[in-house]
This record gives C-alpha cells, structure tokens and sequence, in this order.
C-alpha cells in the first residue's frame, strides 16, 4: 500500500462528505427540542481546556480559534504541569451547559477520561473524535457539544482539521433528533 500524503486524504475526505452533504436536508438550526441553537442567536464562543498533556494543543487550538474570529474562554490548565483532567473537563463542560460557550473542547492525553468526565455534566453531549468521520458523525447524528481530542494520539494538523469539522457541521435533525432527545431523556 502507498502512502497517501495529508493533502491527498483531506481531498478524498472532503469529497465523500460533500456527496454525503448534497443528500441532505437544507441546515438544520435547531436543538432536538426545537428550539434555537446558540449557533443562530449570537456569536460563537468556544470553551476550551486541556489538562497537562493537552496544554501544548490546548495553545495551539485557542490562537487558531482566534484567528478565524472565534471568542474563546480559556478554561485552563496554563502551563505543562501535572493537573487532573477532570477538573478542566467540568469547567468546560459548565460553560457549554450553562450557554456561555456554543461549543467546547477538552484536550488530555487520549481523550477518553476528559470525555467521560464531561459527560457527566447535564446537558452536556461530549464526544471524543479522532478524525474526520467521527467529528462529523458526532454533529450530523449526536449534536455532540463538546469535543474531546487526545493529544498523544493525533498530530496538530489533524486536530485542527477535527476542530473545523466539529464547528461547521450541522446536526442532522430528522431521526437523529429523537434519538439525541432519547439520550438527554436518560439525564431526568
């Protein structure tokens, strides 16, 4: 098998998601309750946090947020020293139940623990994506509002490709809305 460059995966991705995109209902801009998102009625905030293996990311991600006119709410850690992760996992997450952020991102090592941690908060549908697919598969079907990413597992390439995909997908609505609303019936 020949290796396929950056370049060319992301072409072949993007290809495959605008077919799939073509097919689809016009943008949905609602939650599954049926009421406006966040995304429709003010500008988009993103909550952001990493533990000490994240932080590097974590530095990377907010500038690139930045750049594309983004607000952000740096959640912490602010240095390489060793924290737990989810204590930053939760005040992400807080910010995204509360309303103050559209949408949040946690990095750790893996991911994994800052996504269970933030699942834990009400309201709160975090999902940990590791490339392309699964970030949008976490939007179009879940209306995931918190991503989580591993930093000892993806490059800084990736993980903005990630990011994007994240924030530009729209929930699908349709029989993803029930179902997402048959996950957050499990909170009550």
């Amino acid at each position: 098998m020949e290796n396929i460059s950056d370049t060319d995966l992301k072409r072949i991705v993007d290809e495959v998601v605008s077919g799939i995109m073509r097919e689809m209902p016009s943008k949905i801009t609602s939650e599954p309750s049926g009421k406006p998102s966040p995304a429709t009625t003010g500008p988009k905030v993103v909550a952001i946090g990493a533990d000490h293996g994240g932080f590097p990311m974590k530095e990377n991600l907010k500038a690139f947020l930045e750049d594309k006119g983004i607000k952000v709410i740096d959640c912490g850690t602010n240095s390489s020293d060793s924290v737990d992760y989810p204590d930053f996992a939760r005040a992400v997450a807080e910010q995204v139940a509360s309303g103050s952020a559209w949408r949040g991102v946690m990095i750790d090592g893996a991911g994994i623990g800052s996504c269970m941690a933030a699942n834990k908060v009400r309201g709160v549908r975090a999902a940990m994506c590791y490339d392309y697919a699964t970030a949008f598969n976490s939007r179009e079907h879940n209306n995931a509002n918190l991503l989580t990413l591993g930093a000892g597992l993806i490059g800084p390439n990736l993980a903005k490709q990630i990011l994007t995909t994240f924030l530009e997908t729209e929930f699908g609505g349709d029989r993803h809305a029930r179902r997402v609303d048959k996950i957050m019936e499990i909170e009550k």
